[in-house]
């Protein structure tokens, strides 16, 4: 496994997570609102990446979304607290924030009818 001796970042990430919604172009627009950056739209699927180069693959679901259905995945930011009153702000309905031993989080309603978790980091001082 070859490693830049500089580079302190584990040598492999998550390339690719995905997203069945039932609004692509809405759900597009409401994880520009999170943060995440718009790299593809298409009217079947879109992509969008994260930090760290993950991409985001959402695409169009075959049935409904049952409101309130678990998103595949979280997402994790530095300042929870911040990141609540920000997506507040963008016109997202939370829950409240429940503080943890690891993680303090909250969830958001999204449009696709997922209830989407949002975490604080746990990497402390780590490069990742």
């Amino acid at each position: 496994m070859a490693r830049k001796s500089a580079d302190k970042r584990p040598p492999v990430a998550i390339g690719h997570v995905r997203i069945d919604v039932g609004d692509v172009s809405e759900a597009t627009d409401a994880f520009a609102r999170l943060g995440l950056r718009r790299i593809f739209d298409g009217d079947n699927f879109a992509v969008m990446e994260l930090r760290g180069g993950t991409h985001l693959v959402v695409r169009q679901a075959e049935g409904e979304v049952a409101p309130g259905t678990p998103a595949p995945f979280d997402l994790m930011v530095d300042d929870i607290d911040a990141a609540k009153v920000d997506y507040k702000a963008a016109g997202f309905k939370t829950t409240t924030t429940k503080r943890g031993s690891i993680h303090d989080s909250f969830a958001i309603e999204f449009p696709s009818g997922h209830r989407l978790t949002i975490n604080s980091s746990h990497a402390g001082d780590r490069p990742v």
